[in-house]
């Protein structure tokens, strides 16, 4: 069984999934414009943009994610991105390039349960928990 992420953007799926693939030094391994699929699904408005795009990263990680095509998209607060990083130092990385243009909700630094934490909202609205272990700091 696996467990992985999917987003839903408001347009802006391909921008997000590149800024993504830079932090992450990812690979977008699927791009499928709606103009690829099944006509009842496109329209000129969304032709050009993303039906499905994957980007595989780190050991094993997955990020999935399309731009809407029917309805308004509501951004919620009931879910984050979890990301525990290999060492300190690459936490720290995709932290800063994240809440690089968006917001810090709680600063990267030492916390009581060991390692060090940090959350934000990055600039497209996904909300992130990025920490490493004490162990691996």
């Amino acid at each position: 069984m696996t467990c992985g992420i999917y987003l839903t953007f408001n347009g802006n799926c391909e921008k997000a999934m590149l800024h993504y693939q830079d932090i992450f030094d990812g690979e977008i391994t699927i791009t499928m414009r709606y103009s690829e699929g099944p006509p009842e699904f496109s329209t000129p408005e969304i032709a050009n943009k993303i039906m499905h795009a994957t980007m595989v990263f780190g050991n094993n990680c997955e990020i999935k994610a399309s731009d809407s095509f029917h309805e308004p998209l509501n951004k919620g607060n009931n879910f984050h991105v979890s990301i525990l990083a290999d060492d300190n130092e690459s936490a720290y990385s995709y932290f800063s390039g994240l809440a690089e243009e968006g917001k810090i909700t709680m600063p990267y630094n030492d916390v009581f349960w060991g390692g060090k934490f940090g959350s934000c909202v990055d600039k497209f609205g996904v909300q992130w928990m990025i920490s490493s272990n004490a162990e691996n700091v």
